[in-house]
């Protein structure tokens, strides 16, 4: 009997230990990872004519897009030598006759480029009749919402968003997603057989774009070189730019000006007869840096 008193006893003792522990211990906190940073990612994906070279700049991150002009042209490693640039695309189309801008280009929220200002593309009297439609082409833009930075792709003519200020700017076209907008940019005249941009040739082409969530992506599609007819059309490109998860894209300047700079090392996206890439300097740019 009195072992069994004893037993129950230490039952006892037990049960209040374990209920004052749970009643008065302090609850785990379960560890969470730290997510990793969010920083550029390079890289490259081989198409069947071409090769396009890719620079991924997640939303939210340290770094920035901008544009940039340079008063003479310059090449893409000189651009960034200047901006301390962590990558760098060719942007906007200019005259290599007079390295007069054909784009307009917007920095902190001034108008530093004008095509209006370049007497050779105002006084042509070929394109004359299409003026209205290059002064209203497409642009990738920055806005300012409060605090907010966001990316957009815009007709010239269109305002900022509600609460937004307009930062930077810069023009080329045509939009490629959500639409193929070359008529209407004036790219494109089937009644009179005009084609700017050789639209449905293969090229070295460029072209930015913004995904769902905001992400900026940067493209150079380069040609392969000595092979026959190679590089990407703009259709082609614009199926390029929705497979890489863009929802809104725009073509930027092509063929010779085809160019991007990323973390030291350039690459070119025009060959010639010879199959060498072509190092042409440009007037505009788009720029990342750091915040």
């Amino acid at each position: 009997m009195r072992k069994i008193k004893l037993l129950a006893l230490i039952l006892i003792s037990l049960a209040m230990v374990l209920w004052f522990n749970l009643r008065f211990s302090t609850p785990s906190i379960p560890t969470i990872a730290a997510s990793p940073p969010k920083t550029i990612r390079y890289f490259d994906r081989t198409l069947p004519q071409s090769i396009a070279h890719i620079v991924l700049i997640p939303v939210n991150s340290k770094f920035l897009v901008t544009p940039a002009l340079s008063q003479k042209v310059a090449t893409v490693e000189e651009f960034a030598q200047k901006h301390q640039a962590v990558a760098v695309l060719n942007a906007g189309f200019f005259d290599p006759a007079n390295q007069k801008t054909t784009s307009y280009v917007v920095r902190q929220g001034k108008l530093i480029a004008d095509p209006k200002e370049n007497e050779r593309l105002v006084n042509n009297p070929n394109l004359k009749s299409y003026l209205g439609q290059i002064f209203n082409r497409t642009e990738f833009r920055r806005y300012l919402c409060g605090q907010t930075i966001r990316y957009s792709i815009a007709l010239h003519s269109q305002s900022p968003p509600a609460g937004c200020q307009l930062v930077d700017a810069i023009g080329a076209g045509p939009r490629l997603l959500p639409e193929l907008t070359l008529e209407k940019e004036g790219f494109v005249d089937n009644a009179n057989k005009r084609d700017a941009l050789g639209s449905n040739q293969p090229n070295a082409r460029t072209a930015v774009g913004i995904t769902r969530d905001g992400s900026v992506i940067l493209v150079m599609v380069a040609q392969k070189p000595l092979a026959p007819a190679n590089g990407i059309s703009l259709p082609a490109l614009a199926d390029l730019m929705k497979t890489l998860g863009a929802e809104r894209a725009m073509n930027l300047d092509g063929g010779s000006s085809s160019s991007l700079y990323y973390n030291g090392k350039t690459f070119y996206g025009k060959v010639d007869l010879e199959g060498n890439f072509i190092k042409r300097p440009v007037k505009s740019v788009l720029l990342v840096q750091e915040k």
